[in-house]
């Protein structure tokens, strides 16, 4: 299908790096993978860490590994508003001057300045994807998604272009409940 798209929901979860992994989890501590991810080599680990904020935690929130060259917290608005957390929205990595929080483990906690962070609505694809959609990398469109009496258009979604990458779209929990969207929903790239 040349311009559709496979739309996943990426819930809340956090990156951590090596640093804050031996705080939360202990002195060496590795990640066990639960569960492999669209992205070539990212995984939904078994390990959850508290996200605290000013307002309340939320419980039990999952890592994604492997470790990263920065700790990063991906919330919806939602989620960071109800912890008291201004979290702007980004692209991934862009945590400059972020949304501050404690991450709790079992072993430890770790106070970030910054990191907290709303994703960015995003497609990831390869080289070849992005020729064959006829698409450029940092390129914004748009991307339709029909569903059940909420169909909707999403603005604003980033194309990032990497052979590193599977073809896929990711949107956070408020949007894709603002579709109402099931599993394996596909979207239309709008240009």
């Amino acid at each position: 299908m040349a311009n559709k798209v496979l739309v996943e929901t990426s819930a809340r979860h956090v990156h951590v790096t090596r640093e804050h992994l031996n705080i939360l989890f202990g002195e060496g501590y590795e990640l066990t993978v639960k569960k492999m991810l669209s992205q070539p080599g990212q995984y939904a680990s078994a390990e959850r860490i508290d996200v605290v904020g000013p307002k309340k935690t939320l419980a039990g929130v999952s890592i994604l590994g492997p470790v990263r060259p920065e700790t990063q917290v991906e919330l919806s608005l939602t989620d960071a508003r109800s912890i008291g957390v201004t979290a702007p929205v980004r692209e991934s990595g862009q945590i400059k001057g972020s949304g501050a929080c404690k991450l709790v483990g079992p072993k430890g906690e770790v106070e970030i300045s910054e990191g907290v962070i709303v994703a960015k609505r995003h497609i990831h694809m390869t080289k070849a994807d992005a020729a064959e959609f006829g698409l450029e990398d940092k390129q914004v469109v748009s991307v339709k998604v029909d569903s059940e009496g909420r169909s909707l258009i999403f603005g604003d979604v980033v194309v990032r272009v990497s052979d590193s990458y599977a073809l896929a779209m990711h949107i956070d929990t408020d949007e894709s409940n603002a579709a109402a969207m099931a599993p394996g929903t596909m979207g239309e790239v709008i240009k």
